[in-house]
């Protein structure tokens, strides 16, 4: 029989600090009555996407809109993982889409009293609780080497037998205390595993608060509790952390589902009572017929760098997101379209147990609608800030003509129904380059089944007539004149009704003009566009198309 106090001892001699010290260390939250307390508890590897995104923002609302507190901790126990800088990235992209953290890790040191929230400086506090759980016969030490290991992996594939370390397997589980001291004599490494009483017989029922009712297979698996540096397994620490964190409810992805019947039976070894999960079920995206889940190297879309390259504005990112998980956010928004997303009253009760298909095409309506919004101030702030990450030319023009730009921005802007031209910021540029000369072009051709000399004609008549102080009913009025004199038709019901009549139709006079001063057969509404570029510009476009016909 072993001592398995003597065992502490034995394993963790300069472990003095007891369990009680550490209850002292973190006192209770004083936070108002049902109040959440959840986290992010990312891994630094540099790679931000959107699970990150998806699960930062649930609990960020869980959490914000229950008086609660949102805190970020990094979980660094895989120093083989971890990027230079990478933490820096995720607080500085789940910022940029409005997450932001009361306390825990930082760029520079740790906010809030909980801490450290970095998993690598909490070593000592794990420690605590690896011996209490020796010292209750809980855990034990294992000396099985990597191939030791990897040769029980292979005859337990030879024997068609479940992989782990368990029963039979388990050869360390009840070894004598002389064997122990021998190893330990001999300076073996050895990691801490738990000794758990489960078995696949079993089956444990438990409340997800997304997925609803489960029925999971009990853990029998003796996992690492500690690893041969000292350092914890992601296993042990989230249970020692979310217990003095305070953690009400834990967000994350549902590959983690397997695991759950393991940290159940931990916190219940260690004689606490285990926070809420919430289990969230991927993206996916249709492939062909089929949905698969999106792949950090299939789909780049995952990254969250995707978004902010491609010129995806943040609030379309978000309010897609919105959608993606509450069912009811896009009638919301119908029913307040100028509201803040923060009047939402978001629910985990909402969002798909089975995970959501992401659809790019929808984000890019989405993205229509928040752009179609904001004001020209803002859309300009916003494109000249994208630009001057990705288009350097096109942010010099921006700024040297700012005034332009903000009248161009404001074309169809604002009432009922304003125009959706933009879906992305890198759509700016195509939209409205026209206006300034440094980056004009001519994009489009003149259809070939009109005739040059018919062109010119409405071109040079055009400029006879223009004055820009006209409203736009005499300015459109003089247009159909012109149509009407070189025998175009300028009723559009009457030309579908027999075209075989006329050479064509006031809407291809307007783009003879339009291709004339935009270089587009599609552009802003053009009344409002020759107004922006004055009567000069108009003219010495118009004439120099005529030029070259």
């Amino acid at each position: 029989m072993i001592d398995y106090k003597e065992l502490a001892e034995l394993l963790f001699p300069d472990v003095t600090m007891t369990p009680e010290d550490v209850e002292k260390m973190y006192p209770p939250r004083n936070v108002p009555e049902g109040a959440v307390i959840s986290r992010a508890a990312p891994s630094p590897t540099g790679f931000v996407h959107l699970g990150n995104l998806i699960q930062a923002l649930t609990s960020e609302r869980m959490c914000h809109q229950s008086g609660g507190t949102l805190f970020l901790r990094v979980e660094d126990t895989d120093a083989k993982r971890e990027v230079p800088g990478a933490i820096d990235t995720l607080i500085d992209y789940l910022g940029i889409y409005g997450i932001h953290f009361d306390e825990g890790v930082t760029k520079g040191e740790d906010v809030g009293i909980y801490g450290p929230y970095r998993q690598r400086r909490r070593v000592d506090i794990y420690h605590v609780f690896a011996k209490k759980l020796t010292a209750e016969g809980k855990a034990y030490p294992c000396f099985c080497t990597e191939e030791e290991l990897a040769a029980m992996h292979e005859k337990q594939e030879a024997e068609k037998a479940n992989y782990g370390y368990f029963g039979k397997w388990a050869v360390w589980r009840d070894r004598p205390m002389e064997d122990i001291k021998a190893e330990l004599e001999k300076g073996k490494p050895w990691v801490l595993r738990f000794r758990s009483t489960g078995s696949i017989e079993n089956k444990i029922k438990f409340t997800d608060l997304i997925k609803g009712q489960l029925e999971l297979t009990e853990n029998d698996i003796d996992h690492v509790l500690l690893k041969s540096d000292g350092i914890p397994t992601y296993h042990f620490a989230h249970a020692v952390d979310d217990r003095f964190m305070y953690t009400t409810h834990v967000v994350r992805d549902d590959s983690w589902l397997s695991t759950l019947p393991f940290h159940i039976q931990l916190f219940q070894a260690l004689g606490w009572k285990h926070p809420k999960y919430l289990h969230i079920g991927p993206l996916m995206k249709m492939d062909g017929e089929s949905k698969r889940k999106l792949s950090k190297r299939k789909d780049p879309e995952l990254a969250l760098k995707y978004y902010r390259q491609n010129g995806f504005p943040t609030q379309s990112v978000y309010e897609y997101l919105l959608t993606v998980l509450n069912s009811n956010f896009e009638d919301w928004r119908r029913a307040n379209p100028d509201a803040p997303t923060d009047d939402f009253k978001f629910s985990y009760k909402k969002m798909n147990p089975a995970g959501s298909l992401f659809d790019e095409a929808k984000l890019c309506d989405v993205s229509k609608n928040v752009i179609s919004r904001m004001s020209a101030e803002k859309v300009y702030d916003e494109v000249l800030s994208w630009s001057e990450e990705f288009d350097a030319e096109f942010s010099e023009v921006l700024k040297n003509n700012k005034d332009t730009a903000l009248k161009a921005f404001a074309i169809g802007r604002g009432g009922k129904k304003p125009r959706k031209d933009l879906t992305l910021w890198s759509d700016a540029k195509g939209y409205m380059g026209f206006f300034f000369d440094e980056i004009f072009t001519l994009e489009d051709a003149y259809p070939d089944n009109f005739h040059k000399s018919d062109i010119k004609t409405a071109l040079t008549q055009f400029c006879e007539t223009y004055d820009e102080a006209d409203e736009q009913q005499v300015w459109f009025d003089k247009i159909k004149a012109i149509a009407e004199n070189i025998g175009f038709c300028t009723d559009m019901k009457a030309y579908k009704a027999e075209p075989e009549k006329y050479k064509g139709s006031i809407a291809d006079v307007s783009m003879f003009l339009r291709v004339a001063v935009t270089g587009k057969m599609n552009s802003p509404d053009m009344f409002e566009v020759m107004r922006i570029l004055g009567k000069d510009k108009v003219i010495e476009r118009i004439n120099k198309m005529t030029e070259v016909l």
